[in-house]
């Protein structure tokens, strides 16, 4: 492939894209398509079983942790999940016998969701991988535990359709869709939430009965409220979700190609690196406002450039540059136009030259030459920026990550911040990033209370975010995460806050930190940073669907007050 390494493409790129790691295989796309089962087959996929795993079986530590070291737990057993009524005699029997259970589809959440001294029961969805199509529902069919690439491999090769996803390709789509969920084609189509058509969740009412429901967005439908949580909500707060629908809003007939988007057939990619050799503070701060400027002018909902989308690693001096990666749509007219527009306003006033992505080991580029931009088919650029993210995928790392939603452009105070903390001369961890990722076009085109994601006004996305090997290090690891974030968003007491330059935080990349008054001292709640008006709402689906509260964790939405 001329021009862009697929070994080294964000190689040091973290998952910009939610959470819940899965382990499942893909479900073929031809197996995907095929007629439905016979009744005696589906009856018995619908009531398989998983594996019950305690304390002495092989493959009890391996499942007591996700994807970050830093969290662990020692549950009494872990119960892998296979169908919806294997996980409502799994809830039911842990309600009865009055354990803590942890909801996982795998294993990418940020937070202890799913791996803390609390846990007794795991309840693990990472098994159940299927993709299809329902054409009972006229719509696509998801569970919990399919990884995102095999999501888009079926979806692609059954139907000629896709959801606007993340780019990590080993995130699992249960935390990743409840959680709202967006991707390179987010600009164009919106969150991956935005075309959730229903739900079905295992919930337990106060006397420990449990029951699967299905709730759909039909306005007619009593469980409509349960379908909203979902579609931005988080992961682990109402019940367990087993499988999901989806079906874009305005889809017509009856063809399954007609019922979701239709990614582009070929993409515009560009991949550069921009040297930290060729930066100081002045050009670094004209890079990183020129990145700012642009996106406050072109995220509107009918931008042009709605079509292109910016992964922008702005990583730590340690690691020798800056990555960029950019994605448009080459089928509308003036791609290349758009693409070269874009990187001109980005390089404005710097005098940087660009360079091929360099390998993540930190030898020479893998080309000689500039990087061109190359013609891709989708699924093969999807491929390239998803499934080679090392540091993410690294089971053995330890992380710490804080999150935006930025309204406006930076503030000097801000760059600033930025370019003191990622060029400390004590700091020497190449593995550190603050990614900055295109958000707005037609993700705004929402009202605020439309779906139960909130943010429907910024224009790029921040993740702040570090990885370590050594426990020893976690202080002075969580104690630089700490820092930058809290420096950054100083004028606003450590966090950013509702207001005409930012919006709040993500929950797909939760952080404790924000619930602690040492830590966020904006004397705005953590609830309000993650949902802004949308929380009492959530609270009362809490009340209708989990009025117990047997559904919690560290960040979890509460129940109202009497």
């Amino acid at each position: 492939m001329s021009g862009i390494d697929r070994r080294t493409v964000l190689g040091r790129t973290a998952a910009v894209a939610g959470t819940a790691l899965a382990a499942g295989a893909l479900a073929p796309a031809a197996r995907a398509a095929a007629p439905a089962q016979p009744s005696s087959t589906a009856a018995a996929a619908a009531a398989a079983t998983g594996a019950t795993i305690r304390p002495g079986d092989a493959r009890y530590a391996g499942l007591t942790t996700g994807n970050n070291q830093r969290f662990v737990a020692k549950p009494d057993y872990i119960k892998m999940i296979r169908s919806a009524k294997d996980a409502e005699r799994a809830l039911q029997a842990a309600f009865k016998a009055g354990k803590r259970v942890a909801v996982r589809s795998g294993g990418h959440c940020f937070a202890d969701f799913a791996a803390n001294a609390d846990i007794e029961v795991i309840l693990d969805f990472s098994e159940m991988t299927h993709v299809g199509y329902d054409e009972t529902r006229r719509a696509f069919v998801v569970e919990p535990g399919a990884r995102l690439i095999n999501v888009y491999e079926a979806l692609y090769k059954g139907w000629g359709v896709t959801i606007p996803g993340g780019i990590c390709y080993s995130v699992g789509a249960g935390g990743h869709i409840a959680g709202g969920g967006y991707g390179l084609l987010s600009r164009a189509h919106g969150l991956v939430s935005d075309h959730l058509y229903a739900v079905e969740v295992v919930t337990v009412d106060a006397s420990g009965r449990a029951r699967t429901i299905v709730a759909t967005r039909e306005k007619n439908d009593p469980h409509r409220e349960l379908w909203w949580a979902h579609t931005g909500g988080g992961g682990g707060n109402f019940g367990l979700v087993t499988r999901y629908w989806f079906r874009s809003p305005g889809a017509r007939g009856t063809n399954p190609a007609d019922q979701l988007v239709s990614p582009p057939s070929t993409v515009l990619v560009s991949a550069v690196d921009l040297p930290w050799d060729q930066l100081d503070e002045a050009t670094f701060t004209r890079l990183l406002k020129n990145f700012g400027a642009w996106h406050e002018t072109h995220s509107a909902p009918d931008s042009p450039y709605r079509h292109l989308s910016s992964l922008f690693n702005v990583s730590s001096k340690a690691h020798g540059s800056l990555g960029m990666f950019t994605q448009v749509d080459a089928t509308v007219p003036g791609a290349e136009k758009l693409l070269d527009d874009y990187m001109a306003a980005i390089l404005a006033g710097t005098k940087v030259t660009p360079r091929a992505l360099t390998r993540a080991n930190g030898e020479l580029p893998a080309m000689p030459q500039l990087a061109a931009p190359q013609h891709l088919p989708w699924l093969q650029a999807t491929r390239l920026v998803g499934t080679n993210n090392p540091t993410i995928t690294n089971p053995t790392s330890r992380g710490a990550h804080k999150s935006a939603y930025m309204r406006t452009n930076f503030t000097d105070h801000q760059v600033a911040a930025m370019y003191r903390h990622l060029t400390r001369p004590d700091f020497h961890n190449p593995d550190t990033m603050i990614v900055l990722f295109s958000f707005g076009g037609q993700v705004n085109a929402l009202a605020p209370d439309a779906t139960a994601n909130a943010q429907r006004s910024s224009v790029f996305k921040m993740c702040f975010q570090t990885f370590w090997a050594d426990k020893d290090e976690d202080a002075f690891y969580l104690g630089w995460a700490r820092g930058i974030y809290e420096d950054f968003f100083a004028k606003t007491g450590g966090v950013p806050v509702i207001d005409d330059t930012t919006d709040g935080c993500y929950i797909n990349y939760p952080d404790t930190d924000v619930a602690d008054p040492r830590r966020n001292r904006s004397g705005v709640p953590w609830t309000t940073l993650y949902y802004k008006d949308n929380y009492p709402r959530l609270q009362q689906v809490k009340k209708a669907y989990d009025p117990t509260d047997y559904f919690r964790h560290s960040l979890s939405v509460k129940l109202p007050r009497r």
